[in-house]
């Protein structure tokens, strides 16, 4: 995959966030944190430069995004119904379809994960069934910042759904189902090649991907 300048400066920045998330928890000195607390800046400077922004803009974020240690891990929720019919919903931050997921919250298995977003962002309550792949978010496409693993969990929604909207609807333009072979063009290019996979692991023609 190439990535393009803006997209490679994001990657560099976020190892340096990296670094100096680490160091500010382990630095034994006073000199030590100001140096990391330096370097954190300039991860946010870059960041904020590959994504066309002041870097001020990006101060909100430093004592949480950029004080994170590890990589980011997100789930994904591929609900695929008896008809073979695929759930996706429209971003509301792109105006492209995806599968409904989001970040993990503590305390929660990815598979719990993927059904809550799906749940807040579609209305559509849904049973973890199988681990359809975990994606490295710099190898599969996705437009992120920030080293992401994506958790992509296949799904059947329940017989009994809920009457109430979903909560999250605020995030989502629209929502539909969708046979593999009738899949929208505007697609997230992160999900370009997650969603074939979970079809093929739904029909049982292939095990859980795993970018090595």
């Amino acid at each position: 995959m190439t990535l393009s300048p803006a997209q490679q400066i994001a990657l560099w920045a976020d190892a340096l966030r990296h670094m100096a998330a680490s160091g500010l928890r382990f630095a034994p000195t006073l000199y030590d944190q100001e140096r990391y607390h330096a370097l954190q800046t300039l991860a946010m400077e870059m960041q904020a430069y590959a994504g066309g922004q002041a870097p001020e803009a990006l101060e909100p974020l430093r004592a949480g995004v950029f004080s994170h240690v590890t990589p980011f891990c997100t789930a994904d929720a591929a609900i695929i119904d008896a008809e073979g019919r695929l759930l996706l919903i429209r971003r509301a931050d792109n105006g492209l379809w995806a599968l409904p997921g989001g970040a993990l919250e503590v305390g929660e298995t990815p598979a719990q994960g993927a059904a809550r977003e799906a749940l807040e962002e579609s209305g559509v309550a849904s049973e973890p069934v199988a681990l359809a792949g975990v994606w490295d978010s710099r190898l599969c496409g996705s437009m992120t910042r920030h080293h992401m693993y994506h958790f992509v969990v296949l799904c059947r929604p329940l017989p009994t759904q809920p009457k109430a909207p979903a909560s999250h609807a605020h995030e989502v333009l629209g929502v539909g189902w969708f046979r593999e072979a009738e899949l929208p063009t505007d697609l997230d290019p992160g999900h370009v090649t997650r969603i074939p996979h979970a079809f093929k692991v739904w029909r049982g023609e292939a095990s859980a991907h795993l970018d090595l």
